[in-house]
């Protein structure tokens, strides 16, 4: 893996890469920008990009970006800037909301999109407060596993506090009010018109698998698949399961016409 910096449309974009092959463009969580064990994987048969966003980690919240939807636009000129094609786009929680706002706007430069515990749309289980949660609280609510959590919280002592403060005042921005969804959102899913897949935790307790609803009869032949034990974290939890799912779901739409 290394560390890249673009240049898109005078505004610098950090971003983490490694690997070769189609490509696949992961939008991180409001936790900030970090080397998953999934994205680890995916990059032994795939070209994976994973920038950070505008306003995380040391970078100032840009006067532009009010609304996710405001982020989502900017990864279309990324897509531009950057002459991507075919992409695989992948968003996690905050970022699986980015990906598909970027998706109701224009799909002409994806291949398919896959959406791990998006935020964006309210289900019949409320969201977890994740502003009013501790740092320690989100690290025990966002798996279920008890050994993850605690190292999880062990890295917070050692993690930039500065950091931590601006992915939070980002997210704020983004996602405070509505509580991390777009009311509009559900009356332009069915606009997405590249295979989709869900992937959720069942014990999700920051956006409850229940939100997969709306997001399922909104999007044309979209296709859940749920994980049992467990919870919002998914690139920690699972990277091996969910990097064959998607290693499937890639190799399926990559023979598509």
């Amino acid at each position: 893996m290394q560390e890249t910096c673009h240049d898109i449309l005078g505004r610098p974009l950090r971003m983490l890469e490694a690997g070769d092959g189609p490509p696949i463009l992961f939008l991180h969580g409001a936790g900030g920008l970090s080397w998953s064990p999934l994205l680890e994987r995916l990059s032994a048969a795939y070209r994976v990009m994973a920038p950070e966003h505008p306003g995380f980690g040391r970078t100032e919240i840009p006067e532009w970006m009010a609304s996710v939807g405001d982020l989502a636009l900017f990864y279309l000129d990324v897509l531009k800037a950057l002459d991507l094609s075919q992409v695989h786009l992948v968003g996690h929680s905050l970022g699986g909301w980015t990906a598909a706002e970027l998706a109701i706007r224009n799909t002409g430069r994806l291949r398919s999109l896959s959406l791990l515990a998006p935020a964006g749309v309210q289900g019949e289980v409320p969201f977890g407060d994740i502003f009013a949660w501790s740092p320690e609280e989100s690290a025990r609510r966002g798996c279920v596993s008890t050994e993850l959590a605690e190292q999880r919280i062990r890295a917070l002592a050692t993690a930039d506090p500065a950091i931590r403060r601006q992915n939070r005042a980002a997210t704020e921005r983004l996602a405070f009010s509505p509580r991390l969804h777009n009311p509009k959102l559900p009356f332009w899913l069915h606009r997405i018109d590249v295979p989709t897949l869900l992937l959720w935790g069942e014990q999700d307790q920051v956006i409850p698998c229940a939100c997969a609803g709306p997001y399922r009869r909104g999007i044309p032949h979209a296709r859940l698949v749920s994980l049992p034990e467990t919870g919002h974290s998914l690139p920690l939890e699972r990277p091996v399961e969910i990097a064959e799912i998607l290693h499937a779901f890639f190799a399926d739409n990559e023979r598509l016409p």
